[in-house]
């Protein structure tokens, strides 16, 4: 199981098996259980450890406190042939995710296009999950997502929280192949990726973060503060801030996924002028579906991004760089290296997975069984 100096590589059939049992104490349904552990697992997989399993203590601690809450189902706010409003109810974005992609999926279906507005769900995840699901049916997708309560970035000019992360998700189908899926956050890196360096992990770019004096730093410090023993470490008790990618133009469109996914879902921005308290935490997101079967010349579709992707491919690489990728390819290639080696995890991440396992009540015997190759 042991990997790197200060790692160690837990197979993923493990990690499942041991986080699907950890939420099944925590009081989920076997299925709910499951599907938390699958799809934190499975962003590990795909290389994307900022929504993996080092959100488990995290999650945990919200399920106590009631931030997210356990067993919950989309509840239909509006709806008509093509659009349906739906409120997460705080539920694990998980499950709540998988829930509002499939009524859209119904609905883009019967019509060719379809529109879903999700307010107040749970941490919703890697996002790439939900244009995949679309994916396989057939169906191209964008989702645009907010963090309500979520004051991490600091906007273009400025040294203070006033965004959260704001993910952005495209997802494009391709017959006879793996579809084409660009999802990453408005933020220079995403939360979980500054959590994972604090833990030990992979270390951030320089700039990724902004300190309260206005330097810009690679330090996860600035962000989280110092954490107490026996406590996952929060994002909102530090100084400083992450900043957002490209300069003005990311910090737009960080501020763009606040309009659709938190004033028009009806889920709430970020924050606002003088506030006395964080507003509570919540995903909303907005997402489109359209359904390509109902597009005239499917198949030539298929054989234009296949052809563009050999002509993208097919450019002079830059120095530093062996081949030109596409979005998705890194991750799949990632995921079939994982497989094989398992998934690498800072020691301190695993440690601190283990340590919310035993306060589940979890005995060492038990643990040793769950972990058990």
């Amino acid at each position: 199981m042991m990997g790197a100096p200060n790692e160690v590589r837990v197979a993923p059939d493990v990690m499942i098996r041991l986080v699907r049992a950890m939420f099944a104490r925590a009081g989920c349904s076997e299925t709910e259980a499951a599907c938390i552990a699958e799809r934190l697992t499975g962003a590990n997989l795909r290389g994307h450890d900022s929504h993996g399993v080092i959100r488990v203590p995290r999650y945990l601690e919200w399920a106590e406190s009631g931030r997210q809450k356990i067993g919950q189902t989309v509840e239909t706010v509006m709806e008509n042939d093509v659009m349906a409003i739906l409120d997460g109810n705080y539920g694990f974005g998980q499950t709540i995710g998988e829930q509002t992609v499939d009524i859209g999926l119904k609905k883009v279906k019967q019509h060719g296009l379809a529109l879903t507005a999700l307010r107040n769900s749970g941490h919703l995840g890697r996002i790439g999950d939900w244009a995949e699901r679309a994916a396989e049916a057939g169906v191209a997708s964008l989702h645009m997502v907010n963090v309500r309560g979520s004051l991490l970035v600091a906007p273009f000019g400025a040294r203070e929280r006033r965004m959260g992360t704001s993910p952005f998700c495209i997802g494009i189908p391709v017959e006879g192949q793996d579809p084409v899926v660009h999802d990453f956050a408005t933020s220079t890196v995403a939360e979980g990726k500054a959590l994972v360096a604090l833990r030990g992990g992979k270390a951030l770019p320089e700039g990724a973060l902004i300190d309260a004096d206005g330097a810009l730093t690679s330090d996860p410090w600035p962000l989280y503060g110092d954490v107490p023993e026996g406590k996952a470490p929060m994002p909102y008790e530090g100084p400083g801030a992450l900043t957002a990618f490209g300069g003005h133009k990311g910090s737009g469109l960080n501020f763009m996924m606040e309009m659709m996914a938190g004033a028009l879902t009806g889920s709430g921005c970020a924050g606002g002028p003088g506030e006395p308290e964080r507003r509570r935490f919540c995903n909303g997101m907005l997402s489109i579906y359209i359904d390509t079967e109902k597009f005239d010349g499917q198949d030539s579709m298929a054989e234009e991004i296949k052809s563009y992707i050999a002509f993208v491919k097919s450019a002079r690489t830059a120095d530093g760089h062996s081949e030109v990728l596409v979005p998705g390819e890194n991750e799949r290639r990632v995921m079939a290296e994982r497989q094989a080696a398992g998934l690498p995890l800072a020691a301190a991440a695993w440690s601190d997975i283990l340590g919310s396992a035993r306060n589940l009540g979890f005995t060492e015997a038990e643990l040793n069984a769950l972990t058990a190759a």
